[in-house]
């Protein structure tokens, strides 16, 4: 035990030496217990009504208690379940498996594998997001309060053993994620897997809600009774056991509240011992050679341009076949095309809305170069002892990149005039055109900010052999500046939506609106050359900086 309450302390000793070492940590830190107060505060404060006047006001309209009941037993079991979900693949895409205090930490100490394991879930536990996530947990017993004392003493309890859930099968799933994911074929596809799968999950409420839509537009909505199963299947899962516990005792249902403790209980010791297994394997088995594949060849050194720029464009385009961390974002445009298109078949009158995917895909393709040269790491060192201009560089990242995102939105663009029949009328021949040059325009011009983005606002990566570990002080810039930066890229077509601007404040808007083609493909031109140009002096300027920096990026990876 004295073991795990070192390793409880030193979770929290390197956070705190962490902040003291960089101002952009505390402040992190500082927003984050802002969230996590927040979170508290808010949960309680919906509690409380949900359980005092709100369940007054609804019983009073002529709702039963029954019904009230059971409407609160479906938020709980089928909201507990979902978010379950979502911090398993939050653990898995973003959070990782944690490099600080990473199991390979520790593997110099001689620390029994159930100890090492066993620390590294009570220091989870004790870390901010689960002391936040309990307390919430903990407060939402006032909802239950008009119930009985017995419902609010049994959600109490049933809070923490929600949290230990979450907790130890994020950390089985990230385990057994590490040792049996080795290659890098089966990391590339399952990365690729688990971000196509949690995009689907995010959107999956909008397109039940478009689903259930008449042909009026009018909303159908759910019965109780139509999400009893749903509800009972859930509660006898792992995912949603503890959020039942409180209505089964309220109910008097003891033998059924003692055989979900049970389910928990099982669960905990199974995840357990995965992690335990994982560690040992790790330990047994680390240095041991996977296999090696062999080239033929030199690939796209081949057939790109024998130029500096084009020996360039073929590093660049061999880097991103086999980089997952990049290569997910190449499926993000069809994918929120697809989730576009299967919203805007439940609305007659919008025909238009799988253009959005269409659009909102430009800035993806991009979303990665923003922060190219830590993706590249110290492969970039080289480069940069060879003499090699910054403006080659830049050149040579975008005629890979630019034809990519223009063969890939003109795909798109036909696919979304197929899907919505949108050429019948020159009316609606116009608006598609208009669409398609606002696209190319985001695309290409968030393209161009994306090679200014690299140079200056650069954040740490994940190792390219462990996409799903989590450098140490990566999380706050990993949020700020994609954020910034798909602000800025709204921002280059500013031109563009000043010429539609025009065209909406005319009469003859419906019909002119495929001048936003040409429009488009010159402000997307123009904004890419422009920030290759400008990219590449900026370049030129920072490269032994950028070097330093990215040694240091290194070093996290590690």
């Amino acid at each position: 035990m004295n073991i795990v309450f070192t390793m409880i302390r030193l979770r929290w000793s390197l956070t705190f030496g962490v902040m003291r070492k960089s101002v952009w940590q505390t402040v992190g830190f500082i927003i984050g217990l802002v969230m996590a107060l927040g979170t508290v505060v808010a949960v309680g404060a919906g509690a409380w009504f949900a359980g005092g006047a709100g369940a007054e006001l609804i019983i009073a309209e002529g709702g039963s208690v029954i019904e009230y009941f059971l409407g609160l037993q479906a938020f709980a079991v089928i909201g507990g379940t979902f978010a379950t979900i979502i911090v398993l693949f939050v653990q898995m895409m973003i959070i990782g498996d944690g490099t600080s205090m990473g199991s390979r930490r520790f593997s110099l100490y001689g620390i029994k594998d159930r100890t090492l394991h066993a620390g590294l879930i009570m220091s989870t536990l004790c870390g901010l997001p689960a002391l936040a996530g309990t307390a919430s947990l903990m407060l939402l017993s006032m909802a239950y309060r008009w119930v009985g004392p017995v419902m609010v003493v049994t959600a109490i309890i049933a809070a923490p053993l929600a949290i230990i859930t979450m907790v130890s099968m994020s950390k089985a799933l990230m385990a057994l994620i590490t040792t049996l994911v080795n290659s890098r074929r089966g990391k590339t596809l399952f990365y690729l897997v688990v971000m196509v799968l949690f995009i689907v999950l995010m959107q999956l409420p909008n397109i039940i809600v478009n689903s259930n839509v008449d042909a009026q537009g009018n909303t159908v909505n759910i019965s109780l009774s139509q999400m009893m199963p749903s509800i009972r299947l859930a509660a006898w899962t792992p995912l949603g056991a503890a959020f039942q516990l409180p209505f089964d005792a309220a109910q008097g249902d003891w033998l059924l509240a003692l055989a979900r403790l049970a389910i928990l209980a099982v669960t905990w010791i199974v995840c357990f011992a995965a992690g335990t297994w994982s560690l040992r394997h790790d330990r047994l088995h680390m240095g041991e050679s996977g296999t090696s594949g062999s080239l033929k060849g030199v690939g796209a050194f081949a057939w790109m341009p024998d130029s500096v720029s084009g020996a360039i464009s073929a590093r660049y385009l061999t880097y991103l076949k086999r980089d997952p961390r990049q290569g997910i974002m190449f499926l993000m445009p069809l994918l929120f095309f697809v989730i576009f298109t299967i919203q805007g078949n439940s609305f007659d009158d919008m025909p238009f809305y799988p253009w959005l995917g269409v659009i909102i895909g430009g800035i993806f393709l991009s979303a990665a170069e923003a922060n190219g040269l830590a993706y590249d790491g110290r492969g970039f060192t080289m480069q940069v002892l060879t003499g090699a201009p910054g403006s080659a560089d830049r050149l040579g990242r975008v005629r890979v990149l630019g034809t990519i995102s223009c063969v890939y939105i003109s795909i798109l663009a036909v696919a979304a005039i197929l899907v919505s029949g949108t050429w019948h009328t020159p009316g609606d021949l116009s608006i598609s055109a208009a669409f398609y040059g606002g696209a190319l325009a985001l695309g290409l011009g968030a393209l161009g900010l994306a090679e200014i983005f690299s140079c200056v606002l650069m954040y740490p990566t994940p190792s390219i052999d462990k996409p799903f570990s989590t450098p140490q002080g990566r999380a706050i810039a990993q949020g700020f500046i994609p954020l910034l930066f798909m602000l800025g890229s709204c921002l280059t077509v500013l031109p563009t939506g000043i010429v539609a601007l025009v065209l909406a404040l005319t009469d003859q808007s419906a019909t002119m609106m495929w001048v936003l083609l040409p429009v488009g493909v010159l402000n997307g031109a123009g904004m890419l050359a422009l920030g290759t140009w400008i990219g590449g002096i900026v370049l030129d300027k920072r490269a032994v900086r950028i070097i330093a920096t990215l040694d240091n990026f290194a070093a996290l990876q590690k």
